[in-house]
């Protein structure tokens, strides 16, 4: 019943978001169809499997465990840190902390999340501020 639930939430959202989504008009023309057919596409697809959600055979639920569910709010817990100190510690340094705390909650030894944390956040804002000159928080304590 809670995919249900969840699939026509979704779908009504979806709705709105193609309704919002058909407005969409650019005062300079840089393509030939304008900025509407890319949010009605993702939208369209979304609402399609919302409704193939609908209308399918549901599964039985399992509710995870305790430990898991402590594990979901610690990760909850970890990406709302994350977004609320983005701009003013920098991107590399709360990427490196975010990613060495979710691979210890997903059980890798401390030294592996710390070097697979020190990798992602360079290897992100590298990747992010010299191939795609995107702008990215450096932090306060850089500066």
């Amino acid at each position: 019943m809670s995919d249900r639930i969840f699939a026509t939430l979704w779908l009504l959202l979806c709705l709105g978001g193609l309704i919002v989504a058909w407005d969409l008009h650019s005062d300079y023309s840089y393509e030939p169809v304008g900025p509407r057919p890319f949010p009605m596409l993702i939208l369209g697809l979304m609402a399609f499997c919302a409704l193939l959600m609908l209308f399918r055979k549901p599964d039985p639920v399992t509710w995870p465990t305790n430990g898991m569910l402590k594990r979901l709010l610690a990760l909850s817990l970890m990406l709302a840190i994350y977004g609320w100190l983005f701009e003013s510690v920098g991107f590399p340094l709360m990427t490196t902390l975010l990613t060495f705390g979710m691979g210890l909650l997903f059980g890798a030894r401390w030294w592996a999340a710390a070097v697979s944390g020190l990798v992602m956040g360079i290897a992100l804002f590298w990747a992010f501020d010299r191939l795609l000159d995107v702008t990215l928080p450096l932090g306060g304590w850089l500066s």
